[in-house]
């Protein structure tokens, strides 16, 4: 039976949402009807939709419109578009931006329907991954199905078996470490060290004996000496964080440990071998700072073998209710709590957020939302003031109170057949105070 999916079907002609209506509903489909674009994406916003069913060419917003912005914005919608204005180029465009399944009016009853239970054929497909199988695209702690998490994973076992320095870049909190331990996990050298420095953390008057250690006497207060970080990664991989911190003698000095492979103490005169393979990252435009002689140019070209860029969260928006459900089961284990899940409202809410800090926003606001929840399903109201925006506006457009208050009066009109008492009530004022926005909105001769 088809009597629990819901389809949306946008077309400016009546005539055609008629004979798709009635031969849908006829299978035990629910169907919902927009003569917009417009009217389209408002429905979407306030119901729960599996399939839209969208012409191509519309006034004002377009069917490819309609489909960039479903796509973008809601990952558990198939699309299919229609057109009686049938070309190639129009069809490349549609699959491209994602629409399941592409037809030409006029279509046939059974090429309707054959078309329709393609899409949501498709959609139960994903649906059934998404829900029970999220943690198939684990890769060494790293989660993800999207594409650009498919190409980071790729990168990874390309480079891991070779010895070759790699650059990782990104923003800050897109999981650059993770990616660093993902590729010497997965190398030769898994069962060596692997040591972490955070060149950004340590004053640049320490970071050469942390780096390189020190003999006894190098300084006051080396009673003894001290092995680096270096020395202790021989054989392994040493990852180095934040590596535009360097100042440019440090840079010098780590050149050297790269070209020739060895190292000196801080306070010696001798040289010391290691085979140590580097990993550096950076969130930083290393080629902006040599531009601004910050950076040595030499010393990129010998990180910077292999580079792997890591997208941030905004970017990969599919992943974002699975890293979502993983941080809270994970952190509902941790502390003892029953476990908690995600409403749809909040879920098409965090997919809407920017996340300026990316993944490691996204864990510490689950970790807040665990130990804070009152019961088992967050919603909205639970999140962050700064996130209920973008659970109702997910397109980006910034409009003033005025303008967004307007819209809605005139959909829930439209929505009514234009009964004023009806849509009174719906919005929660008097007939008399809906009147007088009436009135404002009208242009005055």
């Amino acid at each position: 039976m088809n009597d629990d999916k819901v389809i949306l079907v946008i077309d400016d002609s009546p005539d055609t949402l008629e004979i798709i209506e009635r031969n849908l509903v006829t299978r035990g489909y629910k169907l919902i009807t927009a003569t917009s674009a417009d009217d389209g994406l408002s429905l979407l916003e306030h119901s729960r939709i599996d399939l839209v069913i969208t012409d191509l060419k519309m006034p004002k917003v377009g069917g490819l419109e309609v489909v960039q912005h479903i796509k973008e914005n809601f990952s558990d919608i198939e699309v299919m578009v229609i057109t009686g204005y049938a070309t190639l180029s129009g069809a490349v465009e549609a699959v491209k931006l994602g629409a399941e399944e592409y037809l030409a009016k006029p279509f046939t009853e059974d090429e309707l329907n054959a078309a329709v239970e393609r899409a949501l054929f498709k959609l139960e497909k994903r649906r059934s991954f998404n829900q029970t199988d999220y943690y198939t695209d684990v890769f060494h702690g790293l989660y993800g199905q999207s594409s650009g998490m498919h190409k980071v994973y790729n990168m990874i076992r390309q480079v891991a078996p070779t010895p070759a320095t790699v650059l990782i870049t990104g923003e800050s909190g897109t999981g650059k470490e993770l990616i660093a331990r993902a590729i010497h996990y997965s190398s030769p050298r898994v069962a060596e060290p692997f040591v972490t420095i955070n060149c950004g953390a340590i004053p640049e008057n320490l970071l050469e004996s942390e780096l390189f250690g020190y003999v006894k006497g190098a300084f006051t207060g080396a009673d003894k000496s001290r092995a680096g970080f270096f020395q202790t990664a021989d054989n392994g991989t040493i990852f180095l964080d934040e590596i535009s911190e360097t100042s440019l003698s440090m840079q010098v000095k780590l050149l050297r440990a790269l070209q020739e492979k060895e190292i000196r103490m801080l306070g010696s005169s001798k040289n010391i071998p290691v085979d140590v393979r580097i990993i550096s990252a950076t969130n930083k435009n290393l080629e902006k700072l040599i531009e601004n002689n910050l950076f040595r140019e030499d010393l990129y070209y010998r990180l910077n073998v292999i580079s792997i860029n890591v997208p941030p969260l905004r970017s990969r928006k599919e992943d974002i209710t699975i890293l979502a459900r993983i941080f809270l089961e994970k952190f509902s284990e941790s502390f003892g709590k029953p476990p908690v899940s995600l409403s749809e409202r909040a879920d098409h809410a965090l997919r809407h957020y920017n996340w300026p800090g990316n993944v490691r926003e996204l864990e510490n606001l689950m970790q807040r939302l665990v130990i804070l929840s009152g019961g088992s399903v967050i919603d909205v109201i639970d999140l962050p003031e700064n996130m209920h925006f973008s659970a109702r506006y997910g397109t980006g457009e910034f409009k003033s109170l005025e303008e967004i208050e307007n819209e809605h009066i005139l959909f829930i009109l439209k929505h009514t057949g234009d009964n004023k008492t009806r849509a009174a009530k719906i919005l929660g004022i008097d007939r008399k105070t809906l009147r007088e926005k009436i009135q404002r909105m009208t242009p005055q001769d």
